[in-house]
């Protein structure tokens, strides 16, 4: 099991970083046009930069959602290998099933 502080930063992350989504797009979009003026995408790249370091969607860890686990994570189904075998093997996880030859 993970430390309860470690998950608990992450999803304070996760949330910083679906709020502020929309606003840091708009704000790369403009970055990127070379149509608008230098000194305009300039002050947009300021912009971007005074934002939150954790509201960057990098900067979030994925994490099992049962014990909360960073490593060995499969984004199908948002746990860790070690969880998804338990359950596997348990029958919880439909159309998942031990393999053996």
């Amino acid at each position: 099991m993970a430390k309860k502080s470690a998950v608990e930063k992450n999803n304070r992350r996760k949330a910083l970083s679906d709020s502020y989504a929309s606003r840091r797009a708009s704000l790369k979009a403009k970055i990127q046009d070379k149509k608008i003026p230098a000194e305009e995408r300039f002050q947009a790249t300021i912009k971007l930069a005074s934002f939150p370091r954790n509201s960057a969607r990098i900067r979030v860890r994925n994490r099992c959602e049962i014990s909360g686990r960073p490593r060995g994570y499969y984004r199908k189904f948002n746990m860790s290998r070690i969880a998804l075998r338990e359950l596997a093997s348990l029958g919880m996880i439909p159309g998942v099933t031990k393999s053996s030859w």
